[in-house]
This record gives structure tokens, sequence and C-alpha cells, in this order.
């Protein structure tokens, strides 16, 4: 048997990886972050217990990838869904909408996530969280903001301490409530994206808002 060529071996790295961290998302939403072990999620991706050390450094890191290619995927699909569009206001409001999408349909997972970042490890930087990155600040360059590079960092922490507010144990604030915020914030019509069921929460005035910056 011939040896395989450097392209299939990466692309059988890729896909080992690609098994581990969506076994990472599954397992820590069913049984939470302190139940899951290294060893269950190697036996979920069908890999050798040895790889996870292999492609991550630890748990916590392992976790943050694993979150960062889900909100990556997430975000993708839903600025690329039907109807297509190149409009900055609607590419911003489905990108909100995926991101505080995913505190309403994986708040274990989502809540760990957090709570991993606030302590001493801190924010793994990591080829999926590049990949999460590169997808927002293209979005807010759509949108038209004059500095897309400050408009990036500024998104990403109001989606960050909103998510947080989704998921604050005993006090979590309504979605349609941390959405108006939002959507004021960047100018944004109720309407757009994927807007609650439940409607803009009581005095909302989005028609109001002016928009969005002008182009540079």
């Amino acid at each position: 048997m011939s040896p395989r060529s450097p392209s299939v071996n990466e692309e059988l790295r890729r896909r080992s990886r690609e098994r581990l961290l969506q076994a990472t998302v599954d397992l820590v939403g069913e049984r939470g972050y302190e139940a899951t072990t290294l060893a269950d999620i190697a036996d979920r991706a069908g890999s050798a217990r040895g790889l996870v050390s292999y492609y991550f450094p630890g748990k916590r890191q392992l976790l943050q990838s694993a979150v960062h290619r889900l909100m990556h995927r997430t975000l993708s699909a839903a600025l690329a869904r039907e109807p297509h569009t190149e409009d900055g206001q609607e590419l911003l409001a489905r990108a909100i909408d995926a991101i505080l999408g995913l505190a309403t349909d994986h708040p274990v997972l989502m809540r760990t996530h957090m709570a991993g970042i606030l302590q001493a490890q801190g924010f793994v930087q990591c080829p999926e969280q590049q990949r999460l990155a590169q997808v927002l600040y293209e979005t807010v360059r759509s949108y038209g903001s004059p500095d897309p590079a400050t408009g990036y960092l500024l998104l990403r922490a109001q989606l960050m301490g909103t998510v947080f507010a989704q998921l604050l144990p005993g006090a979590p604030m309504p979605l349609a409530r941390l959405r108006g915020e939002l959507f004021q914030r960047y100018g944004l019509e109720w309407g757009l994206g994927l807007p609650p069921d439940e409607g803009p929460p009581p005095g909302d005035a989005r028609h109001d808002f002016a928009g969005p910056p002008p182009r540079p």
C-alpha cells in the first residue's frame, strides 16, 4: 500500500479535529462541563484518547474552540440564508440574532463558555475564533462602520455582555429587551433578522432611530 499524500493526511487531521469539537459541544450541552471528561469526548468522537491532548492543551481550551466553531457555523449560516442579501443592516441584524439564539438554544454550553472566559485562562486564540472574528469583522464592514476593526471589537463586547445577561443565573434578562437595546444601539428596525415571536418590548420606538453611520 502506498503512503498517503500530505493533503490526505491533512484532511484526516482536519476531520479528526472536527469530530472532537462536535463531540465537545454535544457532551457539554448534555452533561455539563464538570461531568464531561476528555476520555468521554474522545470516545464520542471515535478518536484515540491521545489525540485530544495532541490538538488541545486542555479541556477548557477545547471547549472554547468548540463553542467558537459552533458560533462561526451558526453565524455563517444565518448570513447566507435565503433570501440572499448584501444589505448591511439586515446582515448585522442576522448576526445579532444568530448569537443571541445560541444562548437560547444552548444555555448550558454558552454559560459554561462565558464562565471559562472570565476565569484565569481567559480568551483562547484559536483557528475557530479567528474564523468567527473574520465573519463578524466583515459584517461590521458591510454595515458601514467607518472603523471596522474597532467596530468589530465593540460588537464582540456587546454580544458577550448580552449573552451573559441572558444566562445570568437567577436574574436573566428577557431576550426581546436585550435584542431591542442592541438594535437601538445600531439603529436597526425591529423587523430585520429573525424577530422573536413575542414582538418588541413595550415602548419600543424602533422606527425613530437613525440608520447606520455613513460609509467612508
